[in-house]
């Protein structure tokens, strides 16, 4: 199989709708084609945020899905990169391919839109770039199910699917639906390509389909995504909660315990006995014990390796403060506290993912973000403890209500 151009003598145009996504909440259609996002309209119309708003924009998890006999795809995509200034350039977004279940090929468009952003000055620049194609030629003959799963961490509007046989939405399989929440980890951060960040992997392994609502930066306790997580379909949902809350240096101590039961009842509003799996911060050396705000570590630039440091005060603990112990120790309190009442909560220690002897095996290259084999390994740990036969997300039939 080879994704070099291998123009189609007749392609057919297929429109991109709704109905040929996975794992978006809404679709926007825009000068040049077709947005997915991880937010409703209402929500992005109303909550502005530079960092929700781009985290949200990129579509983690998000991919067209069909059946198909064609042998050819090509797909028209503008997409949009990411420059940080003073660290090295980052490399162009993987779209993955995957044929029956299989990774088949991967692929990148250069060009694209440019949002270059200064992390010192708190400044975004926004230049507008060429849109690319990608080809896939060289697939098996006959019917088969395709998915291409777009790049986990690049702003990605789709503008044409063209192919040299019909296409049309994939047959729903009876898998479980599977939405989960969290921050830049959950998002995808340094993984390799958008079905090897950890939700993507546990979902394979689980043999489930992912919603990711993993948002950079944003795992904040929001109402609104409370409410997102209540209106959205779903079998099993899980929540990873923290480390956003610290290193945005967000809330205290007595904000924090309401704002997780709050959330916790908004998507019970929705979802009131569904599985639902509350998982604490995986360890992370510089806030374990030390509260925010994360800032950049000046010192790294100058190697070129962005890297980032805890600025609170360890002694601030005592006025309410939030570290990654103190969350892990209340999230811990409330979830037995109220799965007295909901036998279908269940909390997992983000330790048991990625704990400190990870950290001394594969430390966290930025002092934040976990890198491609972490990724793996947090993925695999996830999928044995939640979908093991004794698991909170143990098969129990396939559809929601069944």
């Amino acid at each position: 199989m080879t994704t070099k151009p291998n123009p189609i003598t007749n392609p057919i145009t297929t429109p991109i709708t709704a109905n040929l996504l996975r794992g978006a909440i809404d679709l926007e259609h825009t000068a040049h084609g077709v947005l997915p996002h991880r937010l409703p309209a209402q929500v992005r119309a109303r909550y502005t945020d530079g960092q929700l708003a781009m985290a949200e924009a990129q579509p983690s998890g998000v991919r067209l899905a069909f059946r198909t006999p064609a042998t050819v795809i090509e797909l028209d995509t503008l997409p949009t990169k990411r420059v940080y200034v003073g660290a090295p350039a980052r490399p162009d977004g993987v779209y993955d391919l995957l044929v029956d279940g299989r990774l088949a090929a991967q692929a990148s468009v250069t060009g694209g839109n440019t949002l270059t952003i200064d992390m010192t000055a708190g400044t975004a620049e926004h230049t507008p770039g060429p849109s690319g194609t990608l080809s896939f030629s060289g697939l098996p003959d006959g019917d088969k199910d395709v998915e291409i799963w777009l790049p986990h961490n690049e702003v990605t509007e789709l503008l044409a699917l063209r192919t040299d046989a019909p296409v049309e939405p994939a047959p729903d399989r009876g898998r479980k639906v599977w939405l989960h929440h969290g921050s830049s980890i959950s998002h995808g951060s340094d993984a390799a390509s958008p079905t090897t960040t950890w939700p993507a992997l546990a979902a394979g392994l689980g043999g489930v389909e992912l919603i990711n609502l993993g948002l950079g930066g944003s795992a904040l306790l929001d109402p609104f995504v409370a409410r997102t997580l209540r209106d959205t379909p779903a079998d099993l949902i899980s929540l990873k909660i923290g480390i956003n809350l610290v290193n945005n240096d967000l809330m205290r101590l007595r904000a924090f315990v309401p704002a997780v039961h709050g959330f916790l009842d908004a998507i019970r509003d929705g979802h009131p006995t569904t599985p639902l799996l509350v998982v604490s911060p995986i360890f992370c050396a510089i806030h374990e014990d030390t509260p925010g705000p994360s800032a950049v570590d000046l010192s790294t630039l100058d190697s070129g390796q962005l890297g980032f440091r805890a600025t609170g005060d360890p002694a601030e603990r005592a006025s309410g403060k939030l570290t990654l112990n103190v969350i892990r120790e209340e999230l811990a309190r409330i979830v037995e506290q109220r799965a007295a009442e909901d036998p279908n909560l269940h909390h997992i220690d983000g330790r048991e993912l990625y704990g400190e002897d990870d950290f001394a095996e594969l430390p966290l290259p930025d002092q934040l973000h976990p890198d491609a084999a972490t990724h793996r390994r947090i993925g695999e740990r996830f999928a044995a403890l939640a979908f093991a036969a004794t698991g909170p997300f143990a098969h129990r039939g396939t559809h929601r209500g069944e």
